[in-house]
């Protein structure tokens, strides 16, 4: 499937700004076999005095802008079109519990694709006792981590109830898990403590998802989202496996890739720092659009 996209972030301040620093994350990943990225382009008003591309600890792509000058507004736009591919099945082996120590133990890679990097807390996911204990009554030692994953997907999605009032963007996950609800940022977090309180290697996934509109009614332009989803990985030969527990379904060609990290904080849309007081309004407008 071959995809238009378009974002728009733009950030009032009540007080014009100024040195203000900031990260952005917003091109589509390229990855073999799965992604293309054909065309992409970032565009920043007011134009910054400083502007580096480069690549994270993730291999992915970056951009890092500088605004020195006062500022009372920012305004971000990414253009893109990716070809995103259908995914094959997933290969049903998979290891068992009792088994990943073992395989894990064998694993000495410490490069970015490396599973070690995903089976420790980390600053936006650290260990709940809460969320421990949910994990541990649906998983045995015979079970899969397929099976496991599959299972804590399907029951966040049932249990946890989406609200975008609920929570915010610095949420932590033992605030949504007791609240039982929240946005998808907060069900990958939640999903990614109970795999990880079981050793199981899981990370955060940010990207876009296209969003279908109810029979009979006409996409609204800028109404499609960013995303969050999660990757598990499911042991040798068996690789990484993505679900969305927010939709409880495993990620497809309506997923487009982002960045792949531990968690929010590693690998956020934008985040940055700035001199200013007073207050912000932030909007946000995206279209996924389907060209095939």
């Amino acid at each position: 499937m071959r995809y238009d996209l378009s974002l728009h972030m733009s950030y009032a301040y009540d007080v014009p700004a100024s040195n203000a620093r900031h990260m952005i994350r917003l091109l589509p990943l390229e990855i073999p076999g799965r992604q293309t990225l054909l065309d992409g382009s970032i565009d920043v008003s007011p134009s910054p005095e400083d502007r580096t591309t480069f690549t994270d600890f993730f291999g992915q792509p970056a951009t890092s802008i500088l605004l020195r000058a006062p500022h009372g507004r920012l305004d971000i736009r990414m253009q893109a079109q990716v070809l995103v591919e259908d995914l094959p099945a997933p290969a049903e082996v998979s290891t068992s519990l009792q088994d990943l120590p073992k395989e894990l133990a064998a694993i000495w890679s410490l490069d970015p694709a490396s599973p070690h990097h995903l089976a420790a807390p980390s600053a936006r996911t650290p260990d709940v006792p809460e969320i421990s204990a949910f994990a541990k009554e649906m998983a045995r030692p015979e079970h899969t981590i397929r099976e496991v994953a599959v299972t804590l997907c399907d029951r966040i999605h049932r249990e946890f109830v989406y609200d975008g009032n609920a929570t915010t963007v610095e949420t932590m996950p033992q605030e949504a898990f007791r609240l039982r609800r929240g946005v998808c940022q907060d069900f990958a977090h939640v999903m990614i403590v109970a795999l990880r309180s079981l050793g199981i290697p899981a990370g955060y996934v940010s990207g876009f998802l296209r969003t279908i509109p109810p029979p009979g009614q006409e996409r609204l332009e800028g109404a499609d989202a960013m995303h969050a989803w999660v990757r598990v990985w499911c042991g040798e030969p068996a690789g990484y496996l993505e679900l969305d527990p927010t939709n409880n379904i495993p990620a497809g060609t309506d997923h487009i890739v982002v960045a792949y990290g531990r968690d929010y904080a590693d690998i956020a849309p934008v985040v940055g720092v700035l001199k200013g007081y007073g207050t912000q309004k932030i909007e946000q407008a995206v279209d996924v659009v389907p060209l095939d």
